[in-house]
C-alpha cells in the first residue's frame, strides 16, 4: 500500500519459510558470517488459481480458539502481471516503495508539527509483488450473505475501505465490486454520529450520509460513505466494523478490493475489534519471490509464541496510527557499528525522528548517517565479493553469478530487549535472474526510520497491544 495522508493499520499472522538464527551477538574481535544460500528472482512469474470454493475447502479449526487458513501468493491476481518479468515488476515495487517511504516520512514530519475477548481467528496473507508494491493480501468476507474478497494489509493506515456500487469510477479488480444493497447487515453513518467524527476530514452529502476520504502519497485516493458492516475471518463473524464503501476510487490501486488498516489509531480493524481477540494478533510474511510455503496471519492469545522477543512500543503524542519501537544499534560482522548509536533513531516528545516497523514498506530505511555506517561496515566484510552496478535505491550490489552459495557479514538489529539476527536471505536481495544481488537497506533524509517487510520475511511479528509491546519470533512461522 501507499503512505497515506489521513490514515493508517494493524496485523496477522501467516507461515513462511524462514531461515533464522537467534540472537547473540558474541563478544570477539573476529568477523562473523553466515551462508547465502543463492536463489536469484525466476524469469517467470509464478502462477496462482485461488477460487472461493477451493478456500473453503481449505479450512480448518482444529482448537476453537484458533482459525487459520492457507494462504498463497497472489502472483498474477492483476492483469497488469500477465506479461511483466519478475525483475521488472521488483523494480517498479522499489519505485512504489520509495513513495510509500517519503510519504510516511511526510506524514510523521505534519503530524509532529501540527496541534493537536472472544475466539482467536486468522486469515491467509499473500504477496503484492506481482502488484509491483511491497503490499500482502489477505481474503476476507464481507456484507450477509458474505462475498469474499481481497484486501491490502497496511500496517501504516487506519482506515479499513473496500470500492462499492455505484461507481462513480472503480479501478480493476479480481472479484466483483461490492454491492451493498445486497447485504442485510450493511448500514450507513450519519453525519452526526459520533463514529463520523472519529475521522481525520469527515464530509456530509445531502442525504445525511457521513463521508470519508483517504489520499495516499502517490496521488491516489478513494472517497464515498463511512458505513459498518460484517466481515467473515473463514468462519468467524465480526459484525459492526466500520469502514468506508468507495464510490470513487483513483490511483494506482490494482487487484484487490480494497485495504485492512491494521494500524494502532482506534479506527483501524484492530482498534475497533481488538477487544475481541486480546488485543494481539500476529503475522509472518510470505516470501516475496513466490513461495509455495504456506502463510498465516493470527488474531488472539495463540499469536503470541513462547519463543518471541519483545521490545516495548513507544507512544508518538502526535500520531497514533504507526508502530514505533526503540532500535538501539546494528551489529554487522558480530560487532555493533560504532556510529550508530540510540540517539539516530530517538522519537522525541515533539514527534520527530523514531523508527516504526511497517508491512506495506519493502526496504528497510534508516537515517542516512546509520545507513552509510552500516553500508560501510558490510562493504568492508564483503570485500571478497565482486562487486555489481547500483540496482535502483540500493547503492551496494555484488556479481554471484555461477555462484550456489557465499559467504556474507551477519546482521543484528538491536531494538529495547530483543536483539534481532537476520537471515542472510533477509538482506542480500537478488534483483534480477543473473545472479545479481544487494544489500537490502537504503537511507532517508528523513527523520523517520521504518523497518520494512523484507527485513520481517520469516519472523512472526507480534504485535500485544495490551502489553504495549511488540514481538520477533525466529523460526516462530511454522503454526
Amino acid at each position: 500500500m501507499k503512505g497515506k495522508l489521513n490514515s493508517i493499520p494493524f496485523f496477522f499472522t501467516i507461515f513462511f519459510t524462514l531461515l533464522h538464527l537467534t540472537i547473540s551477538v558474541p563478544a570477539t574481535n573476529s568477523f562473523q558470517y553466515q551462508t547465502l544460500i543463492l536463489h536469484p528472482l525466476p524469469q517467470q512469474p509464478q502462477s496462482l488459481s485461488w477460487d472461493s470454493t477451493q478456500l473453503e475447502q481449505q479450512l480448518s479449526s482444529d482448537d476453537e480458539n484458533t482459525l487459520s487458513v492457507q494462504l498463497h501468493h497472489v502472483d498474477l491476481l492483476s492483469p497488469s502481471s500477465f506479461n511483466s518479468t519478475p525483475h521488472a515488476l521488483f523494480k517498479l515495487r522499489l519505485q512504489r516503495d520509495a513513495i510509500r517511504a517519503k510519504s510516511l516520512s511526510l506524514l510523521s514530519s505534519a503530524a509532529a508539527s501540527a496541534n493537536s475477548t472472544s475466539k482467536d481467528f486468522s486469515s491467509s496473507v499473500i504477496s503484492g509483488l506481482a502488484q509491483g508494491s511491497g503490499e500482502y493480501f489477505t481474503r476476507i468476507g464481507i456484507g450477509t450473505p458474505t462475498r469474499y474478497v481481497y484486501l491490502v494489509l497496511d500496517t501504516g493506515s487506519d482506515i479499513v475501505w473496500i470500492q462499492c456500487l455505484p461507481c462513480a469510477k472503480c479501478y480493476s479488480q479480481s472479484d466483483p465490486v461490492f454491492d451493498p444493497s445486497k447485504s442485510s447487515s450493511f448500514a450507513t453513518v450519519s453525519c452526526d454520529s459520533p463514529l463520523c467524527r472519529r475521522l481525520d476530514s469527515p464530509g456530509c452529502n445531502n442525504r445525511n450520509k457521513c463521508l470519508y476520504q483517504v489520499s495516499y502519497g502517490d496521488g491516489s485516493f478513494t472517497v464515498g460513505e463511512f458505513s459498518t458492516e460484517t466481515l467473515n475471518f473463514r468462519k468467524t463473524i465480526v459484525s459492526n466494523i466500520s469502514f468506508g464503501c468507495g464510490h470513487d476510487n483513483e490511483g494506482l490501486f490494482v487487484g484487490a478490493a480494497g485495504l485492512l488498516g491494521l494500524g494502532k489509531g482506534k479506527l483501524s480493524f484492530p482498534g475497533q475489534a481488538g477487544s475481541r481477540f486480546g488485543q494481539k494478533f500476529s503475522y509472518c510474511l510470505v516470501d516475496r519471490t513466490g513461495s509455495a510455503k504456506p502463510s498465516y496471519i493470527v488474531f488472539g492469545e495463540s499469536a503470541v509464541t513462547r519463543n518471541t522477543l519483545f521490545t516495548p512500543l513507544l507512544t508518538n503524542p502526535k500520531l497514533d496510527t504507526f508502530y514505533y519501537v526503540e532500535l538501539t544499534g546494528i551489529s554487522v560482522g558480530g560487532t555493533k557499528v560504532p556510529a550508530v548509536t540510540p540517539e539516530l533513531f530517538k522519537l522525541d516528545a515533539e514527534g520527530n525522528g523514531g523508527v516504526i516497523v511497517d508491512s506495506g514498506t519493502s526496504v528497510t530505511r534508516l537515517t542516512r548517517s546509520g545507513y552509510i555506517a552500516v553500508r560501510d561496515a558490510f562493504r568492508l566484510g564483503a570485500k571478497d565479493l565482486k562487486r555489481a552496478p547500483t540496482f535502483s535505491l540500493f547503492d551496494t550490489c555484488f556479481d554471484l553469478s555461477g555462484k550456489t552459495k557465499v559467504k556474507v557479514p551477519t546482521v543484528v538489529l538491536h531494538f529495547t530487549g530483543a536483539d534481532v539476527a537476520l537471515p542472510a536471505s533477509n538482506y542480500m536481495i537478488p534483483v534480477n535472474g543473473e545472479g545479481t544481488y544487494c544489500f537490502g537497506f537504503a537511507g532517508t533524509n528523513g527523520g523517520l526510520s521504518i523497518i520494512g517487510n523484507i527485513q520481517q520475511q520469516g519472523f512472526r511479528v507480534v504485535f500485544d497491544l495490551a502489553g504495549s509491546r511488540l514481538g520477533f519470533a525466529p523460526r516462530g512461522c511454522s503454526y
